[in-house]
């Protein structure tokens, strides 16, 4: 049998999710994980009578809080009724459900996997970054470095923290108990920052769920990594984007309006937290994994918030994509061999530029070695680069291509 062949393609994705589930459903156990969702708001006990001490026990709220809640400084002040300072019953009770949901937050988390998680995502993304500069990115060299991620950032230290729990949880806790998680904050705002330095480089080469989608989809590809070995299909960003900026808003409003988190019944994260999977969420689930062989990064470019929010950093990243019009022939074969619209349109740059993911296909399939990831802003083709003789190079091109795959 054929190497490029659909049945590898089959049995290979259905090796790959066996694995990534058995694996993580015995990581998690390991780790003890939580059942995901936004914290249980407790109920307050309070009257109008009580001391400040007295309330403070009544809730299990302890010194240090209570001191932020009613601004007392001294031991004594503690013996003060809570109507003594001015706030309503209803104030202070929305404030200490708010201490009491930080307070639940900090201590449901594993502090020692985060912090060694974020450590590891730095390391592996300047080993990404080295490679990528020096166009070290090879078709077999990447699926390993999406394998290694997905199975370091994935499998084995789980699906928090994650780059779009940053955002999602973010908004979700604050839309439902108006309160916000600085720790999560401070994370949103490192990842964020990563991806300005290198374009998009958290999304491309750090997300547990990002590079899954993308291993699987470049199972479905030729040796070369230019073509689909079952069709594979590139939806124009005007569509993709706009259903995830609907969908943002759509969750947005439901967080604020009605305290309710979309995403988590359907969060597909939950793949390295199988026990914690519903049955609308493997629905959910298996039509993403499966469609991730025909389309690119789908979660990532129809639903993620945090891809949202790096898209738009995008346009101000210091290392991206650059294309050399001088020494470019206008073959446009990296354009068929990006999985999507991104490389096109860095090339002709005659629509907005979609989100990409540095994945660096563009760099090794370049005949000429026109295109790099270097630093800089990108220029914009001279006049009529593309009209000259477009048919016939382009025509060319896919013969070389056609040649090279048979190889």
């Amino acid at each position: 049998m054929k190497k490029d062949h659909p049945i590898p393609v089959i049995l290979s994705f259905l090796a790959m999710i066996l694995m990534v589930l058995l694996f993580s459903l015995v990581s998690s156990r390991i780790w003890r994980e939580k059942p995901e969702g936004m914290p249980e708001e407790k109920i307050i006990h309070i009257q109008k009578n009580m001391s400040v001490r007295e309330f403070g026990e009544k809730n299990h709220l302890p010194p240090q809080v209570l001191k932020k809640l009613f601004g007392v400084s001294s031991t004594g002040e503690m013996e003060k009724r809570i109507s003594e300072f001015g706030l309503s019953l209803d104030k202070i009770r929305s404030r200490a459900g708010g201490y009491m949901i930080l307070a639940s937050e900090k201590t449901s988390r594993n502090w020692f996997k985060i912090r060694f998680k974020f450590v590891l995502w730095v390391l592996f993304l300047a080993l990404a970054f080295v490679l990528m500069l020096r166009g070290a990115v090879t078709p077999g060299r990447r699926k390993w470095l999406y394998l290694v991620s997905a199975g370091l950032f994935g499998v084995i230290l789980g699906s928090d923290p994650g780059p779009m729990g940053t955002v999602k949880d973010g908004i979700a806790l604050f839309g439902s108990h108006r309160v916000i998680f600085t720790p999560r904050l401070v994370a949103m705002g490192v990842l964020l920052f990563l991806g300005v330095v290198a374009n998009k480089f958290v999304c491309s080469w750090a997300c547990q769920l990002g590079v899954l989608q993308d291993f699987i989809f470049r199972l479905n590809r030729n040796r070369k990594d230019t073509r689909g070995i079952i069709r594979q299909f590139k939806i124009p960003f005007s569509v993709t984007n706009n259903i995830r900026v609907f969908f943002f808003l759509v969750f947005a409003f439901v967080s604020f309006v009605w305290a309710f988190d979309l995403v988590e019944p359907v969060d597909p994260f939950k793949i390295y937290k199988p026990a914690m999977i519903g049955t609308v969420g493997g629905i959910f689930l298996a039509i993403l994994l499966v469609s991730s062989l025909f389309v690119y990064r789908p979660w990532c470019h129809f639903f993620c918030p945090f891809g949202l929010v790096s898209w738009l950093l995008e346009k101000i990243s210091l290392f991206r994509i650059k294309v050399n019009y001088d020494t470019c022939i206008s073959c446009e074969a990296c354009s068929r061999a990006c999985p999507s619209n991104v490389m096109k349109t860095i090339l002709k740059r005659d629509d907005i530029i979609p989100d990409c993911f540095a994945c660096g296909t563009c760099i090794r399939v370049c005949p000429t070695q026109s295109i790099r990831f270097a630093p800089g802003p990108r220029k914009k083709p001279p006049e009529g680069k593309f009209k000259k003789r477009e048919g016939k190079t382009n025509q060319a091109a896919i013969q070389m291509e056609s040649g090279m795959d048979q190889i």
